[in-house]
């Protein structure tokens, strides 16, 4: 049986949060001379001078319109890496306590661990880049506090089976985060209809990928009120930025734009996968749920160093376990994809 409180490390129970000026009073007032602000404005064209809401409240409120979630159940992060981050500190003891991966995957998870002093235990996927859920099962022992689950998976771009996924859910009592930082492009459905159903599960989106917001630094975490509140007492009082949550509440006004976006983006991911291996040097395209490609090159370095040449910048996974020989190609507007495809003809030419 899951209890949240037998996972919370010790300090975090009888921490005392820092209580900001805006924590303390909440309502309307004409007047604010709590937080030692510069009164008199700012030499900005829209005034900064006041502290943002530490708890985001509008634009929580506006996510959970959009996603279908409580409020009460959103965590907002400076970039997903924030929660990840908050993540170790509350429930992982330095020197003490592991976690388990299933590489390839995102790198932050092993970075953020390894910032926090907590053991890594690695189960790498199966070809196929599905989980290994009988070693993955070997691997957790009582000091094993958090799985973390990349789904559409990064640097792969295939979405885990959600059996498996409810499976660890179901048998682990520690907790599992699914990270769907590309969800938006994917086929399968989110976990977030499945929080009430596990109170040990915490899923990760974001702003940066589909909604364009990648300068901002907005990361989502949707969980148990329980691990949300953990959170909230945990985190920096003034996450996000005023700028941050007023562009981000404009943003989440134009859905329509942004699920335009994403259309195109799958069409253009579906035809530049069928043009891609088309070209003699590409040896296999994997099949992708997110807004990129894991492409098998016969050359990779050779044909990174050649589109670098040519002024396009791809992402080199190919010393990456189980993706070796890969570039990993992020899908572009239809005019940088079909630069990207002519200068990769040109390369072919140049070979033959």
């Amino acid at each position: 049986m899951f209890d949240i409180n037998t996972l919370l490390r010790n300090n975090i129970k009888v921490l005392t949060p820092y209580s900001s000026a805006r924590d303390e009073f909440k309502g309307a007032a004409e007047i604010f001379l709590d937080a030692n602000e510069n009164s008199f404005g700012s030499p900005a064209a829209v005034t900064f001078n006041r502290y943002p809401d530490p708890l985001q409240r509008s634009l929580k409120e506006k996510i959970s319109a959009v996603k279908g979630v409580p409020a009460h159940n959103i965590f907002l992060g400076n970039g997903s890496d924030e929660p990840i981050d908050l993540l170790y500190r509350a429930f992982c003891n330095p020197g003490k306590d592991n976690v388990i991966i299933t590489p390839p995957t995102y790198g932050m998870y092993e970075v953020s661990a390894n910032i926090n002093d907590v053991f890594v235990k690695r189960a790498p996927l199966l070809p196929n880049f599905q989980l290994d859920i009988d070693l993955i099962g070997s691997l957790i022992s009582p000091q094993t506090k958090l799985i973390w689950i990349c789904s559409p998976n990064n640097p792969t771009g295939n979405s885990m089976q959600r059996e498996d996924v409810e499976l660890l859910l179901n048998n682990f009592n520690g907790i599992v985060i699914v990270d769907e930082a590309y969800i938006n492009y994917s086929r399968s459905k989110s976990m977030i209809a499945e929080l009430v159903e596990y109170p040990n599960l915490v899923v990760l989106q974001t702003l940066s990928k589909a909604w364009g917001l990648a300068g901002l630094r907005i990361g989502m975490a949707f969980a148990s009120e329980d691990i949300i509140q953990i959170l909230n007492r945990i985190k920096p009082p003034y996450n996000i930025s005023e700028v941050a949550q007023r562009e981000a509440l404009n943003s989440l006004d134009h859905i329509e734009q942004v699920n335009d976006w994403i259309r195109t983006t799958v069409k253009e991911r579906e035809a530049l996968s069928v043009h891609l291996k088309q070209l003699p040097f590409v040896q296999h395209v994997y099949p992708s749920d997110a807004n990129f490609l894991l492409v098998k090159f016969n050359d990779p370095r050779e044909i990174y160093h050649y589109l670098v040449g040519n002024g396009i910048i791809v992402r080199d996974r190919s010393n990456v376990l189980l993706c070796e020989g890969c570039l990993r190609i992020t899908v572009g507007t239809p005019d940088e994809n079909r630069k990207l495809l002519k200068v990769l003809s040109e390369y072919s030419l140049v070979k033959s």
